[in-house]
């Protein structure tokens, strides 16, 4: 959610479509599998590339949305867009640009992420060392702990029956 454009539940839609972000080896193959790798659409003497239309649509939605918060706002996206346009490039195609850079972003904060929390215990940042879920002898608070020894049980005084 530190990106420009994520909010809760794009972040979530990208940690449960990506799962292990480490199975794709480099940021082209993420690209490829989220649709945002450029098809070529050249012909003659004129080379231009388009959107792909395959991939995984959720993820593809989740870029367009971050594309689209970044460009009504004054963010490094909006320039690179800007720039694109006064490269001379179509709105769609400085579109497309912008979202296979922001795949890019994407899969370079995943893959830090992954790789700052492999570390850690419990697969999370900032567990506290010597405690995790997966351990095999997990440590257990007082509450959690049994009592040493059965209940002692106490005599109860019966109390008369009125008829």
């Amino acid at each position: 959610m530190d990106l420009h454009g994520i909010g809760p539940s794009g972040a979530a839609r990208l940690l449960v479509e990506v799962g292990d972000i480490t199975r794709f080896p480099n940021r082209a193959h993420f690209a490829s599998w989220n649709g945002t790798a450029p098809i070529d659409a050249s012909f003659g003497e004129q080379v231009r590339h388009r959107l792909s239309r395959a991939g995984n649509r959720q993820i593809n939605r989740v870029l367009h949305i971050m594309a689209t918060v970044q460009l009504r706002n004054p963010t490094d996206g909006r320039a690179y867009f800007d720039r694109k346009k006064a490269a001379g490039k179509t709105s769609m195609e400085a579109m497309r640009a912008l979202k296979r850079r922001l795949s890019d972003i994407v899969y370079r904060c995943m893959i830090n992420d992954a790789v700052a929390t492999a570390a850690g215990p419990g697969g999370y940042r900032g567990t506290p060392t010597g405690f995790s879920v997966t351990d095999p002898h997990p440590q257990a608070g007082s509450s959690e702990k049994s009592l040493p020894g059965p209940a002692a049980t106490q005599d109860r005084t019966l109390l008369p029956m009125v008829f």
